[in-house]
């Protein structure tokens, strides 16, 4: 057992100083089997320490209702086991480019603007959930023989609000749940985030990606005493639907490196390795000067241009920054482990059976209900996944326009059986004018909660009502499909046909992999698909979506199966040729 404390200048073990060189890997968005092997690539870059987020609603889909939070235990575990310290970040915010930025739909649906303070619902709801995720951190830290030394209160908070009754709450909580290891907070660089994000008490840290200089003076001014840190030292960046796949050069990153360990500061690499947002679990930003602008889905990929690639690769960034971490390490840095099997030569997956969505939606949706107004997603209690709203527009009437207000975030429509276009948050009018009497469905689909910024939380679905004209249309009826549904013995259980026309709706098909050749693979479906998730084995990889950057999906070799591999594919508007190919990954960047 160790003690780590905050000093004066440095941060201590047993009185002696040290410099935390840390890098962030969020288990979640790595498959456990490879765990082992990324933990060990950022020792291998020259890292002492690795840190790591906590996703709320991933662990907690419904109140009370907990999944797997022993997970975390395991990555401390598999952390201690490759030599590294742990710093723990459990929210309950994250942001992270995850949805809702970690916090559960059934917190911020009920909630609203109140998530995020010292409101007793909210408190109530993060204390129920932290009793239950602290004991897998608290029995691992540092001075119990454990990993961890550094725990966070909250994120960013000085980005979002100035709430320090809540700070302060949170921050009794995490002592109450026992603690014992040094809090810390961390924001940017400038005073208003440092004044409505820091605790009186508790170590203030920055996040930035350059000028470390200027950024320390600024933390300086507010916290004159305790060590240095980049809590968030930005060497890449992340890609959302529809935009330029977004890359630092290496040279630079480096350089920035160097410029904060030359300030005497301990650094955290976000991210030292991005991984991938399976599960649909991507996020979403919005754009604009203060983020409440259009919105902007981040793409599955969480590959970040980081120093080890999506695929657990050391890129030209890795050996930069190994050279420049060298320097600080305290004794010679380890071999670079082995890079994962691939798998051998390219596979065809042939797509052969279909079901239609209306009948995925009858098998595997939640109950259809009526309403006056359309229920948002958090009503029907949809984290991840669309709903079918359902409206009659009265006649006889002359054709008017059809308007879905608040439409969060897309939707294709239906008038009498046919379809009349796509809707969106910017154009939510149909092309054409619809006359009654009609039947009216609008398939609406989640893009990503938007996880930072002032909108944080907002509801998805058509929050605003439907209007005919200046009218608005009553009695909706509404549908759920929540993409946690899509498991092997209920997808078994559906209806199929062969597919043709190129339909909406669940795609079924499968690929050989020989005994020898199972590894790590990319998917790419073939030409004329639009948007859609896919599964490999049951295993959700994500979402695809026609308008790039990003073009095929990453397939973890732990996934595949050596013989037959099933491969679902959930198209949401037009589907293309029918059939995949996988592949080994391209070459490192």
């Amino acid at each position: 057992m160790a003690e780590f404390r905050v000093g004066e200048d440095d941060f201590e073990v047993d009185g002696r100083p040290v410099r935390l060189l840390s890098g962030a890997l969020h288990y979640f968005r790595v498959h456990e089997e490879q765990w082992g092997h990324r933990l060990r690539m950022l020792r291998a870059m020259g890292l002492n320490c690795v840190e790591t987020y906590v996703p709320w609603n991933l662990h907690e889909p419904h109140a009370g209702e907990v999944r797997d939070a022993a997970a975390v235990g395991r990555f401390l575990d598999a952390a201690r086991d490759a030599g590294l310290w742990v710093i723990v970040r459990p929210g309950p915010y994250m942001c992270a480019e995850w949805e809702n930025g970690g916090l559960p739909h059934w917190v911020t649906g009920a909630l609203g603007s109140r998530i995020r303070t010292r409101d007793a619902e909210f408190l109530v709801a993060v204390e129920r959930w932290f009793r239950v995720l602290m004991p897998h951190i608290v029995e691992r830290q540092v001075d119990r023989g454990g990993p961890v030394i550094m725990v966070q209160v909250e994120n960013e908070y000085g980005s979002y609000g100035s709430d320090a009754r809540y700070l302060r709450a949170l921050a009794d909580l995490l002592a109450d749940t026992g603690v014992t290891v040094p809090l810390f907070t961390s924001d940017g660089p400038e005073d208003h985030m440092l004044t409505g994000g820091s605790v009186p008490g508790v170590l203030a840290t920055a996040n930035f990606g350059s000028h470390a200089r200027e950024a320390f003076e600024t933390l300086r001014r507010h916290r004159p005493t305790g060590p240095l840190m980049c809590m968030e030292f930005w060497c890449g960046w992340f890609d959302h639907w529809g935009a330029e796949h977004v890359v630092r050069d290496p040279g630079d990153a480096a350089r920035a490196l160097r410029e904060i360990l030359e300030c005497g500061a301990s650094v955290n690499l976000y991210m030292a390795h991005g991984g991938t947002s399976f599960g649909g679990w991507a996020g979403a930003n919005r754009g604009g000067d203060l983020h409440d602008g259009p919105l902007e889905p981040d793409v599955t990929s969480y590959d970040y241009d980081a120093p080890i690639d999506e695929f657990g690769r050391p890129t030209e960034k890795f050996w930069l920054f190994r050279e420049v971490l060298g320097a600080y390490a305290e004794s010679p840095l380890p071999d670079v482990p082995v890079a994962p099997a691939v798998l051998t030569g390219a596979v065809t997956a042939e797509l052969g059976v279909f079901t239609p969505l209306d009948e995925v939606l009858a098998a595997l949706g939640g109950p259809e209900s009526e309403h006056a107004v359309p229920p948002s997603f958090e009503e029907l209690d949809v984290d991840r996944g669309l709903v079918r709203y359902a409206v009659t527009v009265p006649g006889p009437r002359r054709p008017y326009p059809l308007r879905a207000d608040g439409l969060r975030d897309i939707a294709v429509v239906y008038v009498d059986g046919e379809r009349a276009g796509v809707l969106t948050e910017e154009e939510p009018v149909l092309p054409e004018p619809v006359a009654g009497h009609a039947r009216v469905e609008l398939w609406v689909e989640s893009l990503g909660r938007v996880n930072y910024g002032p909108r944080t939380g907002e509801r998805k679905g058509i929050t605003g009502g439907l209007l005919h004209e200046r009218q608005y249309l009553h009695g909706v009826r509404a549908r759920g499909l929540r993409l946690d549904r899509f498991v092997p013995e209920e997808v078994a259980a559906l209806a199929r046909v062969v597919p043709g026309g190129g339909g909406r709706g669940l795609y079924q098909g499968g690929f050989e992999v020989a005994s020898d050749g199972v590894g790590d693979a990319v998917l790419e479906l073939g030409a004329g698909w639009t948007r859609g998730l896919v599964w490999v084995n049951g295993f959700c990889l994500g979402r695809y979506w026609e308008v790039g950057p990003q073009r095929g999906l990453y397939v973890p070799g732990p996934v595949v199966r050596a013989g037959g591999n099933e491969v679902w594919v959930l198209e949401l508007e037009r589907a293309g040729e029918l059939r995949g190919l996988l592949r080994a990954p391209a070459s490192a960047g």
